[in-house]
């Protein structure tokens, strides 16, 4: 089987379960750019969307680390107040190598899903043009129909999982979805809510696959699955005649473009441009997190979202989808010319006092969006304010340079007062291998790599 080509309080983990870069860090992927904007292997930060690359040094010889604490606010600017406090706990990280991994593999079925696709599509075209709409998760929280950053007040303690980054990795969804049914049928707890961190397709793999396997949930359960725009999934567009992209890799939009003729497939494309629009771009917990795909408005917006209170102002949006968290930076200056603009860990703290005091308390986050090797990073560098970040990747992608093809996907569980709880997911090589056998082996070298990125 192959991916077609287009298409209560818990123990902190022992030191060694959080990993951080070196100190000569260097990224082990090309991140997302914009069409002709040319990715450089040797830069220590790429930006996404209309993306910029920042070098790791500079002509006065300095470390990106002594540039980054240089890079401060404008004189004049007021930062909140920032009160130290006891950070949220780190549970233990769960390895998961006893599902049955031959089952979740023998069910993934992609031309089944492709052949339930016209029932799929017209199904959820009906629910979201009916009177109450899909009616998703969490949308009963939402102040406004236009409110995208959603304060949950009330939450139960009902099971609750956090899905990162996917790309198209149909195994690794189903994976997720056979370790949460799992858990919840352990604990008799019912349907476990799921939230999606975005980015469901781009870079190969099973994009429409995935994507459909997404919809036939919402129809299953769609009062417990929310679904936060990931980068990738605002930068897909249809324009009347043909589907757009702002971001590259963007080969699912090039696949619809393909398919253009086939309804259902255009339709489905259709479908994702519709729901992404009204989806989230962040959710704050009553218990402090936050969770989006990328990070938060940055300072240079701090002053007037105090003065606005506007969550839902175009580009705080915008950095909720698209900002990066740097590993080890103090400070980063927002740059305006990318949208995938970097944060520092005392850029989060700031963040944390602001909505604070604006009666959305932050002290902790979860998030995708950046493809670490990995595919879990807890950071050192935010122990007062802890950040994870959370892909489900089970392969490297195309564009991701180093480290090995076989990955560990992981998803985690949210925990009132504590960092999600991370569970890595152990597929078997040879299943992962013979899903992805089109993709770049360990021993390809990274010339062919860039020859065959899309």
């Amino acid at each position: 089987m192959s991916a077609d080509k287009g298409a209560g309080e818990l123990p902190a983990p022992e030191t060694s379960q959080l990993h951080a870069p070196s100190e000569d860090y260097q990224p082990n992927q090309a991140e997302d750019s914009e069409p002709g904007q040319p990715v450089r292997a040797e830069a220590a930060i790429v930006d996404a969307g209309s993306e910029t690359v920042v070098s790791a040094s500079s002509d006065t010889g300095r470390s990106d680390q002594q540039q980054s604490e240089t890079q401060s606010a404008e004189p004049g600017e007021s930062e909140p107040e920032i009160e130290p406090s006891a950070p949220p706990p780190i549970p233990p990280v769960v390895d998961v190598d006893d599902l049955d991994w031959e089952r979740i593999a023998a069910l993934l079925e992609p031309g089944a899903l492709r052949a339930r696709m016209r029932g799929t599509v017209e199904r959820l075209e009906a629910l979201l043009d009916s009177e109450s709409g899909a009616q998703m998760l969490f949308d009963d929280k939402r102040e406004s129909h236009s409110d995208r950053v959603l304060q949950l007040a009330d939450l139960s303690d009902e099971p609750l999982w956090f899905i990162g980054d996917i790309h198209g990795d149909l195994l690794a969804l189903d994976a997720s979805l056979a370790l949460i049914a799992r858990e919840a049928e352990r604990e008799s707890a019912g349907l476990a809510r799921i939230v999606l961190l975005g980015d469901l397709f781009d870079d190969g793999g099973y994009g429409l696959e995935t994507l459909l396997r997404v919809f036939e949930l919402i129809l299953e359960r769609p009062q417990s699955v929310c679904l936060i725009a990931g980068n990738h999934d605002e930068a897909l567009g249809y324009n009347g005649a043909r589907f757009t992209a702002t971001v590259s890799p963007s080969d699912f939009s090039d696949f619809l473009n393909e398919n253009l003729a086939h309804e259902w497939i255009g339709r489905a494309g259709k479908l994702a441009v519709r729901i992404v629009a009204k989806a989230p771009r962040a959710l704050f917990f009553p218990d402090g997190l936050l969770a989006a795909h990328g990070g938060f408005p940055l300072t240079d917006l701090h002053g007037r979202l105090a003065e606005t209170q506007d969550w839902n102002a175009p580009q705080c949006l915008t950095d909720f989808v698209w900002t990066r968290a740097h590993p080890r930076a103090r400070k980063k200056l927002p740059n305006r010319m990318s949208r995938g603009s970097q944060f520092g860990y005392e850029d989060f703290a700031a963040f944390c006092a602001l909505s604070s005091s604006l009666g959305r308390p932050v002290t902790h986050m979860v998030r995708g969006h950046d493809h670490v090797e990995e595919r879990y990073e807890i950071y050192p560098a935010y122990a007062g304010t802890p950040v994870l970040t959370t892909v489900a990747l089970s392969r490297r992608l195309v564009r991701e340079l180093f480290g090995p093809f076989v990955r560990v996907p992981t998803i985690a569980r949210w925990v009132r007062g504590s960092l999600p709880q991370v569970y890595r997911l152990h597929i078997p090589e040879r299943l992962i291998r013979g899903c992805y056998p089109e993709e770049i082996g360990e021993d390809e070298p990274a010339e062919a790599t860039e020859q065959r990125a899309t």
